[in-house]
């Protein structure tokens, strides 16, 4: 069985729903990342923020990124998958809600995350068909 945490890109870090958008960016920069978790004041994620997140609906909208932080621009429930998941509950996750992206927690702490980038490196080629046609289908 192959669990979350054997396909998922280790060391993540939260950004603070507090945090600037201008920070996150930086932030994603520095990673090499296009996305960050977004935590509130107990650590416990409450969403999460992309580049796109960040151009769409702050920089193409005339905001100032530097005003804006990252709690602003969270929608929604967030979700995430337990370190010890299998990877067919990571696909069920992902398609269903059709994310790119899922944080992996252990403990209630963030350890990482997993992207269609590592999927690509773990799954067959048909799962990974399977889960391009389910989170890129429009609805």
């Amino acid at each position: 069985m192959t669990t979350a945490a054997e396909i998922m890109h280790p060391g993540a870090q939260w950004i603070p729903a507090t945090e600037t958008l201008d920070r996150a960016a930086e932030l994603m920069a520095r990673l090499n990342v296009g996305a960050l978790p977004v935590s509130d004041e107990s650590e416990r994620l409450c969403g999460i923020i992309t580049d796109r997140d960040i151009v769409v609906s702050c920089v193409a909208k005339g905001h100032d990124p530097s005003k804006v932080t990252c709690g602003d621009l969270c929608q929604g429930t967030p979700r995430w998958i337990d370190a010890d998941a299998d990877v067919s509950a990571v696909l069920d996750e992902m398609e269903s809600h059709q994310i790119k992206r899922l944080p992996v927690i252990k403990d209630k702490r963030l350890v990482g995350m997993i992207s269609e980038a590592d999927l690509a490196q773990h799954l067959s080629e048909d799962q990974l068909a399977g889960f391009v046609e389910k989170v890129y289908a429009r609805h």
